[in-house]
């Protein structure tokens, strides 16, 4: 897409949209499929109180229960997808209504499983497995439930917080009706007085332009825009705190970042050891800032400077077929297999890649079971580049588990989810760095790196502390209203920026953009991820063979094993700094070499 018009769904070309039918032909099929899963209520419903009563009654609702969750996950990618094409459509936004209602439903029906497996003593369990074999494919997932044993609650207890389940989702379909559809801004002015449409979507491509008129007026006018609504916004962020801390106070848990790690069997000590570590290296991240400031050659450095490339003339666009080239190539330490499936994702319209009007912004990918759906809102530059090589690491990450595991293995947990997705930005960022010779394209690169780890492993560590202060001032029995919200987030960046960055009133209200805030202590792990993806990376690049298999292990394992183990068979151990610190070093030998470079630039 080479111009500025954010076009219409139907305007763009069918072979630049993913292949959602795929999954369901019609909307009508679709229908059909859910109607299934309300007649399935009814079948798992009829196992109430029977679980522990013999090994073949257990097989059989947990083989029914592993059918309707792989029904339910090809339901949920059709209707969300569509939604995501067009968030202004009634259609299929009630479609996603209607699916979680039926989920909801189904939770209820079946929220006897856990307080019944609870009930099942370690020795019966023992015998079940010994007389019916084909409940070893279960092992793992009775052995995680039942970790979790001191949260359960009774059978009546459980069936009230699965009917509250829809209720709880409405602060994240609020925010993002919000976010997405409703809210609109004032087109951006660059230095010659043309206009360029404003969005969530064209933000950061217009926060990257080398004309510094045209990032001010899309950063105030952004940020104008969200503070106009800031008293709803912070509603919306408290009422998601609350709903948090309310499941989280049902469960005995301390506190919602406890309910949250839980989850996924991470401890909470490596949330804390993360902010901690960040908090020690803050210096190099300063030093960052001053480089940046310096290099710009401005009297003061504002948030409106932090994505503009160093050396802008530079700067170039990247046609979606080049992109696609690029990361196939930079992928080739991880082999052929793993390349032949990439490019069976890139020609079978696995990717939806333009922005259009209403379309969900930035950028994700969801791996359904027929194969993986990737997000892009694609703009040509370096930057979308390295969002199409890491949306397809999360995509072939989903493929080789859904391949190698069972389904109810096969979903890997979200703390290492980014390890995938941030280990193919780092191989392709040594691809680039070994093809150039020219030291002012080096030089550009070293930027995008070092803005990588400013990016992915400091900002997403302030958001990560934010979310652990708003969730600590919500177990006081604090409401966050706009006021808090904006003073809080001003002095973390204020600490994570240094003093060498204008912190203003506009970035304070930075907070009320960022979807991250409602996805339950999520966004720590694109942090840890990185870490974790920097040390694979080079594991790759030294070790090769070795390395690439143990690497391929970990992409296949699902949820098979616990994360942290995972990761360890991998070869990093993320119950340590070790990762972090190693990742801050070599960003601080990036400063080093980003310092020389532009010594006479």
């Amino acid at each position: 897409m080479e111009d500025n018009k954010i076009r219409q769904r139907h305007e763009i070309a069918a072979e630049d949209k993913w292949a959602i039918e795929d999954l369901y032909a019609t909307d009508a099929a679709w229908e059909e499929e859910l109607a299934t899963i309300v007649e399935d209520q009814s079948i798992m419903a009829g196992f109430a109180g029977k679980l522990g009563q013999s090994a073949e009654i257990l097989y059989a609702y947990l083989e029914r229960m592993e059918q309707v969750n792989a029904k339910a996950e090809l339901l949920a990618n059709y209707c969300m997808r569509k939604s995501d094409e067009d968030t202004r459509n009634g259609t299929y936004q009630a479609m996603v209504g209607k699916f979680m209602s039926v989920i909801v439903g189904m939770s209820a029906v079946t929220s006897f499983e856990t307080p019944e497996m609870m009930a099942i003593t370690d020795e019966q369990l023992d015998a079940f497995y010994a007389a019916e074999p084909r409940l070893e494919r279960y092992r793992r997932y009775l052995s995680d439930l039942r970790r979790r044993k001191e949260h359960v609650l009774s059978p009546a207890e459980e069936k009230l917080l699965a009917a509250a389940g829809e209720m709880a989702q409405a602060p994240d379909s609020i925010y993002g009706s919000f976010a997405d559809a409703d809210i609109s801004f004032p087109d951006a002015i660059d230095s010659e007085g043309g206009k360029h449409p404003l969005s969530q979507g064209t933000f950061v491509p217009l926060e990257e332009s080398a004309d510094r008129v045209l990032r001010k007026s899309a950063y105030e006018n952004l940020y104008h825009g969200f503070g106009s609504y800031k008293n709803t916004a912070a509603a919306i962020l408290n009422a998601q705190g609350k709903q948090l801390k309310f499941f989280a106070d049902a469960r005995k848990y301390p506190s919602t970042l406890d309910a949250a790690l839980d989850q996924t069997n991470v401890p909470t000590s490596v949330y804390l050891n993360l902010i901690e570590a960040v908090h020690q290296n803050l210096d190099k991240m300063h030093r960052y800032v001053r480089l940046r400031k310096k290099l710009l050659g401005v009297d003061e450095l504002h948030f409106y400077d932090v994505y503009t490339p160093l050396l802008a003339d530079v700067d170039k666009k990247i046609p979606f077929s080049q992109a696609k080239q690029t990361v196939y190539e930079s992928l080739a330490p991880l082999g052929e297999d793993y390349r032949a499936i990439l490019k069976q994702g890139f020609e079978n319209r696995w990717i939806d890649v333009y922005e259009n009007v209403g379309k969900h912004g930035g950028a994700y990918s969801a791996g359904a079971a027929v194969h993986p759906y990737v997000l892009l809102n694609y703009s040509g530059t370096l930057d979308s580049q390295f969002t199409l090589s890491h949306e397809m690491g999360h995509a072939l990450h989903s493929y080789l588990s859904n391949k190698h595991q069972n389904p109810i293995d096969a979903d890997y947990v979200i703390f290492v989810a980014e390890v995938a997705s941030t280990c193919n930005e780092a191989l392709l960022m040594e691809h680039l760095l070994a093809k150039t010779t020219d030291k002012k394209e080096r030089a550009y690169l070293i930027n995008h790196f070092l803005d990588q780890f400013k990016g992915t492993l400091y900002r997403q560590t302030m958001f990560a502390e934010f979310e652990l202060i708003i969730g600590r001032m919500i177990g006081e029995g604090k409401t966050l209203t706009a006021d808090i919200l904006c003073e809080e987030y001003k002095k973390l960046n204020e600490l994570y920026y240094g003093p060498d960055m204008i912190v203003d009133d506009e970035i304070a209200m930075e907070w009320a953009r960022i979807p991250h805030f409602y996805y339950n202590y999520y966004v720590f792990q694109y942090a840890t991820g990185y870490s974790a993806a920097i040390a694979l990376s080079r594991k790759i690049l030294s070790e090769g063979e070795s390395a690439v298999k143990d690497y391929l292990g970990f992409l296949s394992g699902g949820c098979s094993k616990s994360p942290i183990d995972l990761l360890k068979g991998a070869g990093v151990d993320m119950t340590t700094p070790e990762p972090i610190n190693q990742a801050l070093k070599l960003f601080d030998a990036l400063l080093d070499e980003m310092e020389e470079l532009t010594k006479d630039l």
